[in-house]
C-alpha cells in the first residue's frame, strides 16, 4: 500500500500549502531510522551523497521502514564532509561569485547499499517535511545538483529518480560505461574519465615487474563482469596469464567455490583485483579468508586495484589483518598536494573535535515530518582549524569533492549572470522570485570548461572525452597496520590510445629498505636476451620455452616471441643479443695466404726471367736453335706474364683489376697454349720433312707457328671482348656466403662467358696434349713432345681440378684457388718444358753440341 501511495503521489500536481503553522494534510506515521543527514541552509543547494560507514540490515518488511545496525563507526564521513564545509564557505565568502545569493548544502549517507539511497533522493526531491516528492508542505529548497561517488548500481538508481526532476547528477569517481550513454542518463555528468582508464597501467605495470603469472579478481556485478573480459583479454594480447580467474559474491558467508583452488593461490603472487569502493573492503576480506587456508605462505601478496580509494582512512578501521598483503598499488588522480599523512594522524582527534562543535544535531521530530531523522545543522559561526593548510591533508576523496564543488558553483554563477543579463536585456529586473530553474544549469554543466578548470590532471582529450593523467600509489602495508604511502609512477595520457607509463626507481629503492621487496610471479624464468619464447603445448601463454635465436637473428630484450634478423652489413654477436659490423675480407697482400702467393710469384717471375736470360744467352747453341727459338721466346714471355697476371688477383678488388684479371688470364693462358701446340705440330712436321719424298718441308717455318698462334689466341680475344662487351665483370660485396664477413670480390658477371673462356682454353690444352702425346716416340736427340706430354698433363689436371674446387669454395679462397692454379699450371708448363734445357746448357754442355745431336738420330734411326 505504501508503495503504491508513494507512486500516486510521485505524479500527483505539487499544489502549495503555504507556512503551515498546523499539521500538514498528509501525515504518515513510520518507524524511526538513523541515517546521517548533514545540512546548511541556504538559497540554492548541492546535495551529496556518500558511501562511508557499512551497516548490517534486517530483513525487509513492508510493515515497517528498514532499520539498519552500525558494526563500525568510520570517521571517513567526516573527511568526506569537510569538503562540503569549506568549499561553500569559500564559495559564499568569494565577492566574484553568486552575489546576493548563499550556497548551502546537505549531506546523506547510503551505507553503499541500493535500498539506502531512496530515503535520501526522497528528501531532497520532496520541498515539504514529508518525504514525498511533489508534496510541499512548509519549505522550499532548490537543489542545484547532486554529488555523488557511489557504484555502478547506486549512481543508475539515482539518475533514474533523479533523471525525472532533470536535476544534474555529478559523479566525482571513475563511472561506467554504462552511465557514459548519453540516451539513457542525459543528465549524469562524471568528473573522472569513465571506468577502464586504469587498465593500460595495470598492463604495465605487470610488464614492467614481468609478473606474467597473476590472479584475476573482480565481485560479482556487472562492472566486475565488464573488468574481467577486458583485462583477460589485454593480458592475453601482452603474454600474461590469468591463472585464477576468479569472481566471487559479496558475502563472507558465499566463498566455498573459492576454497577448491588453494593450489593456484599458492603459486600466484600479484592480483589484479578490479572492484569498486563498496566492493574494496568486502573483497579484501574474503581474500584474507582464502589466503589464511592456504597453507606454506612464503610471500606477501602484491594486488594492483582499480578501487579509487584512499587506504590510508579506511585501514585504521577495518576488520582486516592484512598479513598477507604486502603492497596495494592502486591508480589515483594526479594531486597538486597530497595529503600529509603524519600530520593527518595527528591532526585527527582536532578535526573530529571540530567536527562536533561544527554542527548541532537533533533528533527531535518535526511537526510536519512523518519520520524521526537525525539531523545535523552547520552553526554560523564557523571555526577555524588553526594554521594548518586544509588542502594539505584532506584526502583524496576530499580533494575531489571539494574542486566539484566549486566545479558547481561556477556552473551555477555563470547560469546566474547568464539569467540576469538577459532579464536586463529584456526589461526586467532581479526579483526574489526570478530563481533559476534547474534545466538552465545543463547547458553550462556541458561546456569544457566545467571540466577543464575543475579537477587537476582531468580534461577533454584532442577527441572531446574526458580523460586523466594518473598517479600510481604504492601502499606499503606494516605489520602495525599502518600504511606508508608511496608514489611509484606515473600514467600520462599521451596522443590517444597511447600512454606514457613511468616508474619512479627510488621507490623501488625505499621499499627494499623498508624490507617489503616486490616478489616475482612467473611461470618459468625469462628468456635471456639472444632466446625467444616457444610455447609449451597444452600450457598457458605464459609457460614457455627458451629456444636460441636462429643464425643472422638476434633478440636485444627479455622474452620476446621473435628474433630480429641483423641487416645484411651486421652479424650477432656471439650471445646473439647484439649486431656487430661484419668484417670486410679480401685477399690482401698482409694475408699470409697473400704473402706466400705473392712471394711464389715473385720467385716464379725471377725464375722465368731467368729461364729466358739463358736462352737469349745461349740462343746459338743447338738445344735452343732445335726446339725452335722463336715459339720458346713467346712461350717464356707468356708465362712471365701469366706470372704477374696473379698479382691481379691480390688486393682490393677495383673496377679495372675485376675488368684485366679474367680476361688478360685468359688470352695470356690461350697464347702460352697456343704457343705449345705450334711446337708441338712443328715437331711432327719436322720429323715428317725428313722423309724422303715428304712434301711438308714446304710448310715448315715461322709463318706457320705465327699462323697457329695467332688463329687459337684470336678466338679467345674474340670471346673475351664479347664478355667485357655484353657484361663486363665489376667490383662486387658478398653479404651472405660467410655470416660475419663481406666479402670484396668481382662479379664475374656472365657466369657463362667466364666458363666459355675457360673452356676454349681446356680445349686447346687437350688438342696440344693428344698431338705430344701421339709425338713422344718421334727419334731425335731434343724432342720436345715428350716435354710438352707431361707438361700438358700437369696443366689439364690442374684445371680439372680447379672446377670443382673452385665451385666449393667461398670467399677469399675462390680467388687463392685461381691463383693457386695459375702459379701451378704456369709453373708446370715452365719446369717440365725449359727446366731440363737449362740443366743441360748449364750442367751438361757436352751434351748441347751439334755432335751429339747428329749421333743421337743415328741411334734412333
Amino acid at each position: 500500500m505504501l508503495l503504491m501511495l508513494l507512486l500516486v503521489l510521485l505524479v500527483w500536481p505539487p499544489e502549495p500549502c503555504g507556512i503551515c503553522k498546523g499539521k500538514c494534510l498528509l501525515s504518515l506515521e513510520q518507524s524511526e531510522v538513523d541515517p546521517e543527514h548533514h545540512y546548511k541552509s541556504g538559497d540554492y543547494f548541492i546535495s551529496g551523497i556518500v558511501s562511508a560507514k557499512d551497516a548490517r540490515f534486517q530483513s525487509l518488511n513492508f510493515s515497517r521502514s528498514p532499520s539498519t545496525k552500525f558494526f563500525t563507526k568510520s570517521s571517513k564521513f567526516v573527511w568526506k564532509c569537510l569538503p562540503f564545509l569549506f568549499a561553500v564557505k569559500d564559495i559564499n565568502q568569494n565577492d566574484h561569485l553568486l552575489s546576493n545569493i548563499t550556497l548551502g548544502y546537505n549531506i546523506y549517507e547510503n551505507f553503499f547499499k541500493v535500498e539506502m539511497t531512496s530515503d535520501p533522493l526522497l528528501d531532497l526531491l520532496s520541498d515539504g517535511e514529508a518525504n514525498v516528492p511533489n508534496y510541499r508542505c512548509g519549505r522550499q529548497r532548490s537543489t542545484v545538483a547532486v554529488l555523488e561517488g557511489a557504484e555502478t548500481g547506486i549512481s543508475i538508481q539515482m539518475s533514474t529518480m533523479l533523471g525525472t526532476y532533470k536535476i544534474p547528477q555529478i559523479s566525482y569517481s571513475f563511472a561506467s560505461q554504462i552511465l557514459g550513454d548519453k540516451t539513457h542518463f542525459p543528465f549524469f555528468y562524471p568528473m573522472l574519465p569513465v571506468e577502464g582508464v586504469q587498465y593500460p597501467g595495470m598492463i604495465q605495470l605487470l610488464l614492467h615487474f614481468k609478473w606474467t603469472l597473476v590472479g584475476l579478481l573482480a565481485p560479482e556485478t556487472d562492472q566486475g563482469e565488464r573488468f574481467m573480459r577486458i583485462m583477460s583479454s589485454l593480458m592475453l594480447t601482452n603474454g600474461i596469464c590469468a591463472v585464477i580467474y576468479q569472481s566471487f559474491p559479496l558475502n563472507v558467508h558465499q566463498i566455498g567455490l573459492i576454497f577448491k583452488q588453494f593450489y593456484k593461490w599458492s603459486k600466484v603472487n600479484v592480483f589484479v583485483y578490479g572492484s569498486e569502493t563498496s566492493s574494496f573492503r568486502i573483497g579484501m576480506l574474503i581474500v584474507e579468508r582464502v589466503l589464511q587456508g592456504v597453507q606454506q605462505q612464503s610471500v606477501e601478496k602484491v594486488w594492483i586495484t582499480t578501487a579509487h580509494w584512499d587506504l590510508t582512512v579506511d585501514l585504521m578501521f577495518a576488520n582486516l589483518s592484512f598479513k598477507y598483503f604486502g603492497a596495494i598499488f592502486s591508480f589515483l588522480i594526479q594531486k597538486r598536494k597530497w595529503t600529509n599523512y603524519d600530520a593527518f594522524n595527528l591532526f585527527l582527534k582536532s578535526i573530529l573535535n571540530f567536527w562536533k562543535k561544527t554542527f548541532t544535531c537533533s533528533s527531535a521530530k518535526d511537526a510536519f515530518s512523518v519520520k524521526v531523522w537525525r539531523r545535523c545543522r552547520q552553526r554560523e559561526d564557523l571555526e577555524a582549524l588553526g594554521k594548518e593548510d586544509i588542502d594539505q591533508i584532506l584526502t583524496l576523496d576530499s580533494y575531489l569533492i571539494y574542486n566539484t564543488i566549486w566545479a558547481v558553483g561556477r556552473a551555477l554563477n555563470s547560469a546566474y549572470v547568464s539569467t540576469f543579463k538577459r532579464s536586463r536585456r529584456n526589461g526586467g529586473m532581479k526579483t526574489e522570485s526570478q530563481r533559476l530553474k534547474v534545466l538552465q544549469l545543463h547547458y553550462f554543466h556541458q561546456s569544457s570548461q566545467f571540466h577543464n578548470n575543475s579537477i587537476d590532471g582531468v580534461y577533454l582529450d584532442e577527441k572531446g572525452d574526458l580523460t586523466a593523467d594518473l598517479d600510481i600509489v604504492n601502499w606499503v602495508i606494516s605489520p602495525n597496520k599502518s600504511v606508508n604511502k608511496m608514489k611509484f609512477g606515473s600514467l600520462v595520457k599521451q596522443v590517444s590510445p597511447y600512454f606514457e607509463f613511468t616508474v619512479d626507481q627510488k621507490s623501488i629503492t625505499r621499499m627494499e629498505m623498508l624490507n617489503k621487496p616486490l616478489p616475482p610471479s612467473r611461470c618459468v624464468e625469462s628468456c635471456h636476451p639472444g632466446f625467444m619464447k616457444v610455447a609449451q603445448e597444452g600450457k598457458p601463454i605464459c609457460c614457455y620455452d627458451c629456444h636460441p635465436c636462429a643464425g643472422g637473428t638476434i633478440s636485444t630484450m627479455e622474452d620476446v616471441e621473435k628474433c630480429i634478423r641483423c641487416p645484411e652489413e651486421y652479424h650477432p654477436n656471439q650471445y646473439r643479443d647484439q649486431c656487430i659490423p661484419k668484417k670486410i675480407i679480401f685477399l690482401s697482400y698482409k694475408d699470409y695466404l697473400g704473402v706466400i702467393l705473392v712471394s711464389i710469384a715473385l720467385f716464379l717471375v725471377l725464375a722465368t726471367g731467368l729461364v729466358l736470360g739463358i736462352f737469349i744467352r745461349f740462343q746459338e747453341t743447338p738445344i735452343v736453335k732445335a726446339n725452335n727459338r722463336d715459339l720458346s721466346y713467346i712461350l717464356l714471355i707468356s708465362l712471365l706474364i701469366s706470372f704477374l697476371i696473379s698479382f691481379l688477383f691480390i688486393g682490393k678488388p677495383t673496377g679495372t683489376t675485376c675488368l684485366l684479371r679474367q680476361t688478360a688470364f685468359s688470352i695470356i693462358f690461350s697464347i702460352a697454349v697456343s704457343s705449345i701446340l705450334a711446337k708441338t705440330i712443328m715437331v711432327v712436321l719436322a720429323f715428317l720433312a725428313t722423309k724422303p719424298g715428304n712434301k711438308v718441308r714446304k710448310w715448315l717455318g715461322k709463318n706457320l707457328s705465327n699462323s697457329i698462334i695467332i688463329s687459337c689466341s684470336s678466338v679467345q680475344v674474340v670471346i673475351c671482348s664479347i664478355w667485357l662487351g655484353v657484361c663486363s665483370p665489376f667490383p662486387d660485396t658478398d653479404m651472405h656466403s660467410q655470416s660475419e664477413e663481406i666479402i670484396l670480390q668481382c662479379n664475374e658477371g656472365s657466369v657463362a662467358m667466364f666458363y666459355l673462356a675457360l673452356g676454349y682454353m681446356g680445349f686447346l690444352a687437350i688438342i696440344c696434349f693428344m698431338v705430344a702425346f701421339l709425338a713422344r716416340n718421334l727419334p731425335g736427340a731434343f724432342n720436345e713432345a715428350k716435354l710438352i706430354t707431361f707438361s700438358m698433363l700437369v696443366f689439364c689436371s690442374v684445371w680439372i681440378s680447379f672446377v670443382p674446387t673452385y665451385l666449393s669454395a667461398k670467399g677469399k679462397s675462390m680467388v687463392v684457388v685461381q691463383v693457386f692454379s695459375i702459379l701451378a699450371s704456369s709453373s708446370g708448363l715452365l719446369g717440365c718444358i725449359f727446366f731440363p734445357k737449362c740443366y743441360i746448357i748449364i750442367l751438361r754442355p757436352d751434351l748441347n753440341t751439334k755432335e751429339y745431336l747428329t749421333i743421337e738420330r743415328k741411334v734412333k734411326n
